[in-house]
């Protein structure tokens, strides 16, 4: 206790100061000298002396360091504590301000790591529940709320999803295959046109003979480079097919069941909170019991109506979904059965008008090469 004495009077001791700068006179005090020489003893190191707010020996908070203090009416005198002297009124502001400033930081934080405890706090009570819930529900010992048309409705999609997924599957395979085979007529008629120019320097039956050779490999390469360039043509049509069937199936229909988990998910806190409050209102009915009944009413209410939103978006969303489906897959399977109609019927003409009525531009030959100014 008196050591806290001296430590408070030591810090907060105010020495007045003339125009000048100069120290005022003091009053000669035996007791003073005595407590100076206690706290000189068991005081910082003069050296690295700092002005402390809060008292002598508080923490760091609030301390100003020598090298930020300037002014016309600061002075330093060895002979007392060796500390820096400030005017009258200017080191209690100035304490006052760091304090302040310390307090709203520490304030602001421990607001901050309230709030986390507070969402970590409310998510780990709603896990609680619904676990609880998915666990009675599993061993039949909880009730669960059941939209049977809904249901039946989501049934539909996730089996009509899982069917498109493997007509998606099918037709990639169809795309790579088909592309291999084109890719060889290719360079077989390169092949066949290279033999078609060679006419090495013979005489007589052998000229004849290896004229009509030629010109077969000249016809069979016009024929195949025909098939190439009808292939080409078709693995556009094939292709478009495959990436509008990709777009409803990994886009439209992902959105929609995107939407039903999280109609899934409320559904089961609806049902959690809805058996918290069933349970608290078969208890007693004391005054704490009361605070958690409306405190478990307005959540459940609030859970409600999450519920009953996200079942109005997920109804809302599986209509359009069906219209959107039923559009997109009537004109994607009309020019997948034109397209391999005139393919191999070899309309040559009724193939390009099928790609002309769906709007499908081919890309050149070698439209995905970066240019020589790209390369460089």
């Amino acid at each position: 206790m008196m050591t806290d004495g001296i430590m408070s009077k030591a810090a907060t001791m105010e020495i007045p100061i003339n125009s000048n700068g100069d120290t005022g006179t003091l009053p000669e005090d035996d007791s003073l000298e005595q407590d100076l020489q206690q706290v000189m003893v068991s005081g910082p190191n003069l050296n690295e002396t700092s002005i402390v707010s809060g008292g002598y020996g508080g923490t760091g908070e609030g301390i100003i360091p020598i090298s930020s203090i300037k002014g016309p009416g600061i002075c330093y005198n060895p002979s007392i504590l060796g500390r820096h002297i400030l005017p009258q009124g200017q080191g209690s502001s100035m304490h006052q301000s760091h304090s302040s400033s310390a307090v709203t930081a520490e304030e602001a934080s421990r607001g901050v790591a309230v709030e986390k405890l507070d969402i970590v706090k409310k998510w780990g009570i709603n896990t609680y529940k619904c676990t609880k819930q998915m666990i009675s529900e599993r061993f039949g010992r909880g009730l669960r709320t059941v939209d049977l048309e809904l249901e039946a409705q989501i049934d539909v999609l996730r089996d009509t999803k899982r069917k498109y997924e493997n007509i998606l599957r099918l037709a990639r395979a169809l795309t790579n295959h088909f592309y291999s085979m084109v890719q060889t007529q290719r360079a077989l008629g390169d092949t066949f046109s290279d033999l078609s120019q060679k006419s090495p320097e013979l005489q007589g039956f052998q000229i004849k003979c290896l004229s009509d050779v030629q010109d077969e490999f000249g016809y069979n390469a016009e024929t195949q480079k025909l098939l190439c360039k009808n292939g080409e043509t078709l693995l556009g049509a094939i292709n478009f097919f495959v990436a509008s069937i990709n777009t409803l199936v990994n886009k439209t229909m992902e959105d929609t069941l995107m939407t039903v988990k999280l109609y899934e998910n409320a559904r089961l806190e609806f049902d959690a909170y809805r058996a918290d409050l069933e349970e608290l209102n078969m208890g007693p009915r004391d005054a704490v019991t009361l605070s958690r009944i409306d405190t478990a009413q307005q959540q459940f209410q609030i859970h409600k109506e999450k519920y009953e939103r996200l079942r109005s978006d997920v109804t809302i969303k599986l209509k359009f979904l069906e219209e959107n489906k039923v559009k997109v897959m009537h004109k994607q399977l009309l020019l997948f059965h034109n397209a391999i109609s005139a393919y191999f019927a070899g309309n040559q003409q009724q193939l390009e008008q099928t790609l002309k009525q769906f709007n499908i531009k081919l890309k050149p030959p070698g439209a995905d090469k970066p240019s020589w100014l790209e390369e460089q």
